[in-house]
Formats: C-alpha cells, structure tokens, sequence
C-alpha cells in the first residue's frame, strides 16, 4: 500500500508543493489513516493544515479508497531537535 500511496504523492501532489520548496514524507500508515509530515518550505506553514486537508488530503482519498484520513503529523525532527540543543548548549556555557 505504500508504495501506491507514495506514487500518487509523486505524481499529483509533490509537484505542487516542490513548486513552493516543500515536499511530503510519509510517518505512517495504519487502519486507514494516513499520517504525513511536511518538509521544507511547508513545513511549519501556517497553511500546513489546510494543505495537508485540501490538497494532499482530498487528491489521496479520491485515489485510493483504502485512505479513510489524512493527518499531518507536527512532531520535531530529530535532527533539528538536537541542533537546537547545540546551539543552546553552547549559549549556556558561555
């Protein structure tokens, strides 16, 4: 399922968020709920919700059935989270 899932985010929905420096990456899929996050320039939008509903949402849904919902997932990175410990590790010890 996966891999059908992530050829329709290639083919219709990347497109239109690469257009705008982001992208989507798949979190999970489980019981037909569909958890992403995005990347890049979308990621921390305050549209994000309203792309991930109206966009990502409605085209995946329409395409494959078995996708009952789309939830955008606003977790930290890890690697972002430990950058920012870096950085205030350093400030600290100043």
């Amino acid at each position: 399922m996966l891999e059908i899932i992530e050829k329709v985010l290639e083919e219709k929905i990347r497109p239109q968020l690469l257009a705008h420096e982001g992208n989507v990456r798949i979190v999970a899929f489980e019981d037909g709920i569909l958890r992403i996050r995005l990347t890049g320039q979308c990621s921390g939008c305050p549209s994000a919700k309203i792309t991930t509903e109206e966009l990502i949402g409605s085209v995946v849904m329409a395409e494959i059935p078995e996708v009952k919902d789309v939830v955008l997932v606003n977790e930290v990175s890890p690697e972002l989270l430990e950058f920012a410990k870096k950085i205030l590790n350093r400030q600290m010890a100043r």
